[in-house]
């Protein structure tokens, strides 16, 4: 090949492979990027045939390309090919060649411009695999996961889970993306809606509704979306639903459950309480110290009711962790315990402002350690005191009192390593509750015991 010194220093210069072939696809010119790119000396390459380098799965594609493009006389043709291509040491790269008809005498033959896109493809496969493993995943769990555009007026992804949680096929959703919401219990249609509005917005939201009319709308889902946000646009809504109606049904049935017990045993304490009282007041000694005997365990169970009715609210209504300031609810936990127990001393230590990540029922939590330490303490000092300080990237919680060692079976009901099945021999119903509201919050308990009382340390995150 001939060509003037400034077009032979340009092609020496490129960053592509440069080459001209025959009819029969033999080398008659390689530029010096073919050393580059393939390490061969690109006076090696010459008169060699360009398919002997293709690998043997791509050579009969490629192949049938340039067959394809030279077999084209009357008019233009061209063809892209992406193909393996052997390097000096025997290794592979993936080339992206063009190769057209047009052809010049000073050439002799046919130009192909290629380039590397090994790093393009290999990503190009990492993706597809990594969409793949997600498909797969997809199709297998039951949660509805799926995907609509920023103003949901289209659907992007939708797994085969919705038509059994929604009862509908997704080709509806498909050809009508909020064609979902007749699937939902019509009293629950509105709150769904500024759900939407409120994701096409930038918000995050959670939600529970009732759906699928094929089975009278008695599927609950458990909802959460997620706006993906661009630029400050709103671009795409994703989430997931899940089918929470079990959990819903056992809701209730302890709810109904709870009440009828509650119910039914106040009443009937009650009954105890009153008929004990009267036979202290009129029975002789020992009849009456079995009287009192009576009415205290009657008061007992009562109290036990009440604080199974508060555990009960707690697992039934799943608490909502929110900004908490513990500077105010320990001092308004500790003040009907003052009232309750005049002979005690219960101190509080806080800060102007202590605000923590915890629900509503926190105030139960501290009211019950302070109580559980002035109930059962026989020292004779009654004395509590509640310490409240930063700790790290957290709030410490400290209850100190002068009671006996918490017994080893109520403490791992404190600390969550209790054994359900053995909860009938721990008298810690108030401890379980503790335990529960930590644990919504996010937090930790510690428990520390010698001669001179307890120390329980709760550990409460701040919010982000």
């Amino acid at each position: 090949m001939k060509a003037t010194a400034p077009t032979e220093l340009l092609l020496e210069y490129t960053q592509d492979k440069l080459a001209v072939v025959d009819e029969s696809g033999t080398y008659t010119y390689v530029n010096a990027a073919a050393e580059r790119l393939l390490g061969f000396d690109r006076e090696a390459l010459l008169g060699t045939n360009a398919f002997d380098y293709v690998h043997p799965a791509d050579r009969s594609s490629v192949l049938a390309d340039f067959e394809s493009v030279v077999g084209t006389t009357s008019s233009f043709a061209a063809e892209t090919a992406t193909y393996r291509h052997r390097t000096a040491d025997g290794d592979w790269v993936w080339l992206e060649s063009r190769l057209s008809n047009l052809t010049d005498q000073q050439l002799e033959g046919y130009v192909v411009s290629s380039r590397e896109v090994t790093d393009r493809i290999e990503a190009e496969r990492e993706r597809a695999a990594t969409d793949q493993r997600l498909r797969e995943l997809a199709d297998t769990t039951d949660d509805v996961l799926w995907m609509f555009d920023g103003d949901w007026s289209e659907l992007l992804f939708c797994n085969p889970a919705y038509e059994a949680v929604y009862g509908r096929p997704i080709g509806d959703l498909e050809a009508d993306p909020t064609e979902f919401l007749e699937c939902i219990y019509p009293p629950d249609r509105p709150a769904v809606e500024a759900a939407m509005d409120r994701l096409a917005a930038g918000e995050q939201v959670d939600v529970e509704y009732r759906t699928n009319p094929e089975r009278d709308y008695g599927t609950w889902v458990w909802v959460q979306g997620q706006p993906i946000v661009e630029d400050g646009e709103v671009v795409r809504i994703v989430g997931f639903s899940r089918d929470v109606t079990d959990r819903r049904r056992r809701e209730r049935q302890l709810v109904v459950l709870d009440n009828f017990l509650r119910h039914n045993i106040r009443n009937s304490l009650n009954v105890v309480n009153g008929s004990a009282e009267a036979l202290e007041t009129h029975a002789d000694d020992d009849v009456a110290h079995r009287a009192r005997l009576i009415r205290r365990a009657g008061e007992g169970l009562l109290r036990t009711a009440e604080k199974q009715r508060e555990i009960t609210r707690v697992i039934s209504e799943q608490p909502q962790v929110t900004a908490a300031d513990l500077a105010t609810v320990v001092p308004e936990a500790v003040r009907p315990l003052r009232e309750r127990y005049p002979d005690a001393r219960i101190e509080v230590i806080a800060p102007d402002s202590a605000v923590v990540d915890g629900p509503k029922e926190l105030g139960c939590a501290v009211a019950e350690l302070v109580e559980n330490g002035v109930r059962h303490d026989s020292s004779g000092e009654l004395q509590v005191r509640v310490t409240v300080e930063p700790a790290g990237d957290g709030v410490e919680l400290t209850v100190r009192d002068t009671a006996p060692p918490i017994p080893e079976i109520d403490r791992q009901v404190l600390l969550g390593d209790h054994d359900m099945s053995s909860v009938n021999h721990s008298r810690g119903l108030g401890l379980w509750l503790v335990y529960w509201v930590v644990d919504v919050a996010g937090g930790t308990i510690d428990h520390d015991s010698d001669e001179t009382g307890n120390v329980v340390t709760i550990r409460l995150p701040r919010p982000d």
